[in-house]
Parts: C-alpha cells; structure tokens; sequence
C-alpha cells in the first residue's frame, strides 16, 4: 500500500497529542570521509555523530523507541558515553520497568542494546529486520554484522519466543496518534516513527536518515543494505511530516542546537514537541 495512501494528514477527532523527547546518551567524533558513502572525496574535515534514544508520552500511554546501548559495548566502540539511557528517562519520570511499549527501529546495537531493562514491554519490531538479523547475510562478515550484537539479538529471539514482540509488515499503529512504517535502506527493517503532536506530524526517522546532509544533500550514509531504499525512504519520510521542520535524523548533533532542552536541568535531553529554533532541512 502506497504511504501517500495511508498518511493520514488530520488524524481523527480525539487523537491524543503526544510529547516527544530527544535524549543523547553518547557521541562519537569521526570524519566526514567515514561518514558518507562516496567517502566524502574532497572533504576530510571533522564530523560528529550523537546517539540517541527517544521517549513518547499522552496522557495516559508511554512509548519508547530504541533502547541505546550499554556503557561497555559503546566503549569497546569508541563511542563517548554521556549517559545511560534508561537512568535519563527517570529525569523524565519514566522508569523502564514500568513502560509497556518500545519500538525498535532496527536491531543495530545503538538501537537495540537494552531491552533486557524492558521486562513488561512488547516490542515493535519489523517482520524483515527480525529475518535479516537471524538470515544467511548474518553469515556474510562485518560489512553486515559488524552493527549489530550477537547477545541483543539473542535477547530478542528469547522475547520472540515469550510472546513480546509485535510483528510489522510495513505499516501500523501503535497508539492512536503514532504509527511506525517501513523505510529500508539502513538496513531491510528500517523503520521509522510518524507521531501526532502539538505542532502537527512529527516524524522521528531514526537512521532512515543519520543526518540532515543525507536528505539535503541526497548523499547516503556508508551503512547501508539498499541504497534505492535509503534514498526512496527520504521522499516516504517527507510525505509523512507535516513539514520539513518536523523530521529528527537519528544521529545529528543539531538536533541538540535545534530543540529546546526539556528543563534547565536536563543536558542532553530536548523537547521535539515544541518548534525548532532553526531549520535544517532545505528541500
């Protein structure tokens, strides 16, 4: 089913409205050679890259999507690691314990490295991602597991088997006012997450987008399981924002520059709810 079809530009009357926050729990200071597919050829300048995990919340309902990574699997990575994530949704109010629903976007280990600290959640998680983690390219080398954690997709088989995971085939919703729908690209069950807010359709693209370059510049990034996917999934992104303004990339250090924090006490966590303070998207 074609996404323009399914998009639906007013929700129905009574759909609640939801906050949405950005929390940065780590960051890695790269180049921008490493960054984009094509190697960035003429430009071996410095690049930055923040890791994200974000939270949901209406009234009555708390939605997580992605769950980060551990402090150790970040270290062993090069990653500098600000915080744990599940320690910054208490500053929220949110104790994981508690949390009900978690969206995977895809099984990398930035994305899904904690669901153990979900005991009560049912994860959303795409039909194909589950496949691709578990298939024969897992046979393939590091040009395809090299992102992924032997023991998170583990823990997901056993979550498989006790029943707490919601198979996707595409599109769905998980609340009124937030659905999930399939992008690929990054990698076959790339996913991204469309939520009704304040402001209108926020989409969080997770890395169906890493960075605002990516869709500005049309340039891939060097992870990357289908590249006609990848680039197809930015025009679907758009079509399910309400405005360029409302999508969030799943790595961008601007996202911290853009939005503001969630209180004066909260570094590294900004609300996405409430309008950016600039644009960064340009097409």
């Amino acid at each position: 089913m074609s996404l323009v079809n399914t998009f639906i530009k007013s929700p129905k009357s009574g759909t609640p409205k939801w906050k949405v926050w950005a929390i940065r729990y780590a960051t890695l200071q790269t180049k921008r050679n490493h960054v984009f597919l094509d190697g960035a050829p003429n430009d071996n300048g410095p690049s930055r890259l923040d890791y994200y995990t974000w939270a949901l919340q209406s009234e009555d309902r708390t939605i997580i999507v992605d769950t980060g990574c551990r402090k150790e699997i970040a270290q062993r990575r090069g990653r500098t690691y600000l915080r744990d994530p599940i320690d910054a949704l208490s500053s929220l109010g949110i104790q994981a314990s508690d949390v009900k629903d978690v969206v995977i976007t895809h099984l990398h280990y930035d994305h899904a490295g904690n669901i153990d600290k979900y005991p009560s959640a049912q994860f959303h998680l795409q039909d194909r991602e589950m496949q691709f983690a578990t298939g024969r390219m897992m046979c393939s080398g590091p040009l395809f597991t090299g992102a992924f954690e032997q023991e998170d997709i583990l823990k997901m088989v056993r979550n498989v088997f006790a029943k707490n995971v919601n198979f996707i085939d595409g599109i769905s919703q998980i609340a009124p006012g937030v659905n999930v729908f399939r992008i690929g690209g990054h990698t076959p069950g790339m996913q991204a997450v469309q939520v009704w807010t304040d402001r209108g359709w926020l989409v969080l693209s997770s890395d169906a987008a890493h960075l605002y370059e990516n869709i500005n510049s049309c340039r891939p990034f060097h992870i990357v399981a289908n590249i006609d996917e990848m680039i197809d999934g930015w025009k679907n992104v758009k079509q399910m924002a309400s405005s360029l303004d409302h999508i969030i990339p799943g790595h961008d250090p601007l996202v911290m520059e853009q939005y503001p924090l969630a209180d004066s006490s909260f570094e590294g966590i900004v609300s996405l709810h409430l309008p950016p303070k600039f644009s960064a998207l340009t097409n």
